[in-house]
């Protein structure tokens, strides 16, 4: 509704077709932030935190649920105000560098949480900021696609960025992995009682983050700017939300594709950020076992990618969609169901194909 509006608002304007260069920056900006959603949010952290700083798994687990609870209600409730005020203004990357910076900074100060029950409040504080600057630059990362390419390569480029994404979530815990957790060479002096080579991992992904976003900032075009101040952007941005809900009965077809889009991607935020620990808790996984997991799941959810990514072209958004929320459906319950790691590995990856 709101990029519509702002496609034909007076003082911008669409941007001509982006270079192949601009066009991979874009996708590159995938690559850079996956490494949160996967070290961070799903398997190294989130285990870290309910089995090394938490008092215990299962109230960790709980104090884990409640702060990702807590940033869903600040990004739902910020998010269209957000996404209003950058279709308002039309400088949607300085915003995206605001948030990125965010997210950065909190992830690279979890070094400084260590075991004990003492660090439980500043790591959920710091990770609750980071996934709340994570998921609002998102937001506008996905809001500059349609400027970039047309209709008929959009879903093309949208799974090759999220098949980008994927590798390199891949390439981080790889990393992670070879030159923290399990290294055979003694990269660095780390005090293991202490966890440091877990934690090393959380700088490297603030480092990895920023290092790949800086493409897109630099080689993607940007809208061009409407001439508001933020402040008239803000209050222009409130009024064209207000206008939106006035008439939502005219978008019916989009409010029904929200409300869908609300209930599968929770499901699948609540996959992201109790994978790792259902495994560390379940099957009494270690933090080496996690990675390996985490490395698999990241290839099978890259194969996905870039398979669907074709296939949506030719078939449409919404048949991919019913045709991963069946699988989704079909290897979660085969999850839950399982009795053995050996089980949970197979349907885990198998479901990693249809995340993708």
């Amino acid at each position: 509704m709101a990029d519509e509006t702002s496609q034909h608002r007076p003082g911008t304007r669409p941007l001509s077709p982006a270079t192949p260069l601009a066009l991979f920056s874009w996708a590159l900006y995938d690559w850079a932030n996956s490494s949160f959603a996967t070290i961070i949010q799903t398997f190294v952290f989130a285990a870290y935190f309910t089995r090394r700083i938490a008092d215990n798994e299962t109230l960790g687990t709980t104090q884990w649920g409640n702060a990702f609870s807590a940033a869903a209600l600040i990004i739902a409730i910020g998010g269209p105000v957000l996404g209003a005020v950058a279709d308002q203004a039309g400088k949607r990357k300085i915003l995206l560098g605001v948030c990125t910076l965010v997210c950065v900074t909190a992830t690279g100060l979890l070094w400084y949480i260590r075991p004990g029950g003492s660090g439980v409040w500043p790591a959920l504080l710091l990770v609750g900021v980071a996934t709340v600057g994570f998921e609002y630059a998102g937001l506008l990362y996905n809001a500059m696609l349609p400027d970039l390419v047309g209709k008929e390569r959009m879903g093309r480029w949208s799974g090759w960025g999220w098949g980008l994404g994927y590798a390199g979530g891949l390439a981080s815990l790889i990393l992670a992995l070879v030159v923290f957790v399990d290294s055979p060479v003694a990269w660095f002096a780390f005090d293991r009682e202490q966890a440091e080579h877990v934690r090393a991992t959380f700088p490297l992904v603030s480092a990895w983050f920023l290092l790949f976003s800086l493409p897109l900032f630099l080689f993607t075009p940007d809208r061009a700017s409407s001439g508001q101040t933020w402040p008239e952007a803000a209050v222009n941005g409130l009024r064209q939300l207000a206008a939106s809900a006035r008439n939502i009965r005219s978008y019916r077809h989009i409010v029904r594709f929200l409300v869908a889009r609300m209930f599968f991607i929770d499901g699948l935020a609540t996959v992201f950020a109790f994978g790792g620990i259902y495994a560390a808790g379940t099957f009494n996984m270690n933090e080496q076992q996690i990675l390996y997991f985490g490395i698999g799941m990241n290839v099978t959810a890259g194969i996905g990618a870039g398979l669907f990514a074709l296939l949506d072209d030719h078939l449409g958004g919404k048949a991919i969609i019913i045709l991963s929320l069946v699988g989704l459906l079909t290897c979660g319950t085969m999850i839950l169901l399982a009795s053995t790691a050996g089980l949970f590995w197979i349907f885990g990856l198998l479901l990693g194909i249809f995340i993708g």
